[in-house]
């Protein structure tokens, strides 16, 4: 073995590190199955919710539009944004840096040989990997029930598209989430502002409904924001 197969060789036990921590945390997160499965069907509940107050809203409205939405694509847009929250959301990923850094614990990232960041994103890819695969079922159950608020089946690079946007998504979510954690180092705690970033970013990422829906100013505002 020559020196310069050394970085070769190097890359790829790093590689293999990581590697088996996603697959250990995988198993991991498949230990407390009922558990799992339970908390993947409550996830559920919130969409039924929403469908019926959109329907009242539409319906008090005495409109078959609200600006250019129509019922059946403002139902669209909301199953949609469902997916998109399954993979760009991180539970807890904030608040775990946070009582690292104040506890002390972050120390093991720095004697071990293990980069901190590249450890939570092979920890949350194996939790985005085991979610998905156990909702995949009861999400296309949901949308087969819902397919008639499908008015067309997007292009094939329409798709293409949307789906690398779920992966993309994953890594945004992801380092918003580690940023927020990284305000630890100057905050004792950050359960407080957690709160109030997570309540202002279902407001302005469009969760709650389309940006389009409000003023053409605000929503140019809110769009040239990174929540979205």
């Amino acid at each position: 073995m020559s020196v310069a197969d050394l970085p070769v060789l190097g890359i790829g036990r790093s590689v293999k590190k990581y590697w088996n921590i996603l697959r250990v945390s995988l198993i991991e997160r498949m230990a407390y199955r009922a558990d799992f499965f339970l908390a993947t069907f409550l996830r559920f509940l919130p969409m039924i919710t929403t469908i019926l107050l959109w329907s009242a809203i539409y319906e008090g409205s005495g409109s078959g539009q609200l600006s250019n939405f129509t019922y059946h694509e403002m139902i669209a847009y909301l199953l949609l944004v469902h997916i998109s929250r399954m993979f760009s959301s991180m539970p807890g990923l904030a608040y775990g840096i946070a009582r690292d850094i104040r506890e002390g614990t972050l120390k093991k990232y720095l004697i071990q040989p293990l980069d901190m960041i590249a450890y939570l994103v092979a920890y949350r890819m194996a939790h985005k990997a085991a979610y998905i695969v156990t909702s995949a079922l009861p999400y296309a159950v949901l949308f087969f029930i819902c397919r008639g608020y499908f008015d067309h089946f997007p292009d094939f690079v329409t798709l293409v598209a949307y789906l690398v946007s779920l992966f993309l998504a994953f890594f945004v979510g992801f380092f918003f989430e580690a940023t927020m954690g990284m305000v630890g180092f100057w905050f004792l705690e950050v359960t407080s502002l957690m709160y109030v970033v997570n309540t202002l970013n279902f407001f302005v990422s469009g969760q709650m409904f389309p940006l389009d829906l409000l003023s053409p100013f605000w929503a140019g505002v809110l769009i040239a924001l990174p929540f979205q």
